[in-house]
């Protein structure tokens, strides 16, 4: 007798504003929910299946179609299934949602002592693309907040501007607060180094993903010529010859988005062969809601993490689920004086 069953809902997730990069800007985006409810128990595990339009793998037109069908199979006892090179969105919902069955519900999808408050995951302050003055203030209040890392998107407006910009943060960060730079493959391979090379004089972390995905060679030799170190991002998704990719590649650092990649497990063998090519990592949700972003602040809790995450708790949609993670001084935390209702997850 099968003693699980399987439901799933929809929410359209709305921006609190246009959500900018130099892809596209977005201003709602779709998000599916499946819960998995044991009958003999009466837990429930709840999974957020996501994708992002024009980034992720996952086809949109069938996605639905695929969770109903991943329902379906729960609810007649198929406890075989595998998403993850097709439909990664959905492999990283069922995975949230079956790990927290196993961990006894709760929203525990990992089992540490991040989920219950006795340890922190230090992340990243995100600036969105705006006006140069907006982002200028979203510096600010990122400093005010108590960050020491600084993550801003670039790409949007032409390069001598953005770095005469940067050169304007920089002052206002002073030495002490890391500044990583986040271009979403808007350089052009021809001129990218020498764009890199202007940069490096603004004390640079990290800038991710400086070219289009795709150009092993071109990415190969700026990572070995490149005054910055470069992390690779959109490079991963639907990378289906991972360990070649990474030796010829040589990053510094891979960007992992659970949703993007396959769940938990695939995100877990890409830090595996990172590791052996000396690659460093660190993990970034990527705009799902706070049901999903639990999930992944969890499983970075179960790591030994030396870098910032990038994180957050969801404030850029008006219509999330209250959650119980919080920031403060550029940490993020699970608060367990605040509950989750599960009566409310619904449309």
């Amino acid at each position: 007798m099968n003693n699980l069953t399987a439901t799933y809902f929809k929410r359209i997730l709305k921006f609190a504003f246009p959500a900018k990069t130099s892809r596209n800007t977005l201003f709602e985006k779709p998000s599916f929910f499946i819960k998995i409810t044991n009958l003999n128990t009466r837990i429930t595990g709840i999974g957020e299946c996501t994708y992002i339009e024009g980034l992720s793998i996952d086809k949109p037109f069938l996605f639905e179609k695929k969770i109903s069908e991943a329902c379906s199979n729960i609810n007649n006892n198929v406890s075989e299934f595998n998403y993850s090179d097709s439909f990664p969105g959905i492999q990283f919902g069922l995975e949230t949602a079956f790990n927290e069955l196993l961990n006894g519900g709760n929203f525990k999808v990992f089992n540490n002592d991040f989920h219950s408050g006795k340890s922190q995951i230090p992340i990243n302050g995100l600036i969105w693309m705006n006006n140069f003055h907006e982002m200028e203030k979203q510096v600010i209040e990122k400093i005010e907040e108590g960050f020491d890392c600084i993550k801003i998107k670039t790409g949007a407006h032409d390069f001598n501007s953005e770095y005469a910009f940067l050169k304007k943060i920089r002052l206002i960060l002073g030495k002490n607060i890391q500044l990583r730079l986040d271009a979403n493959g808007a350089f052009h391979s021809s001129d990218a180094l020498e764009k890199i090379k202007l940069l490096s004089d603004l004390d640079i972390h990290s800038i991710e993903q400086p070219i289009k995905p795709g150009q092993w060679d071109a990415m190969a030799e700026l990572c070995f010529k490149s005054p910055v170190n470069i992390a690779l991002d959109e490079e991963l998704i639907g990378c289906e010859k991972q360990s070649e990719m990474l030796n010829h590649i040589k990053p510094a650092y891979i960007v992992l988005k659970p949703s993007l990649l396959g769940g938990f497990s695939d995100a877990d063998n890409w830090i595996k062969l990172a590791e052996n090519e000396g690659i460093k990592w660190w993990a970034t949700s990527a705009l799902e809601s706070n049901i999903g972003l639990n999930a992944i602040t969890q499983w970075v809790a179960n790591k030994q993490i030396s870098l910032h995450q990038g994180l957050g708790t969801g404030k850029i949609y008006t219509n999330n689920f209250d959650s119980p993670l919080k920031v403060e001084n550029g940490k993020i935390y699970y608060c367990t004086n605040i509950d989750w209702n599960i009566n409310n997850f619904s449309n």
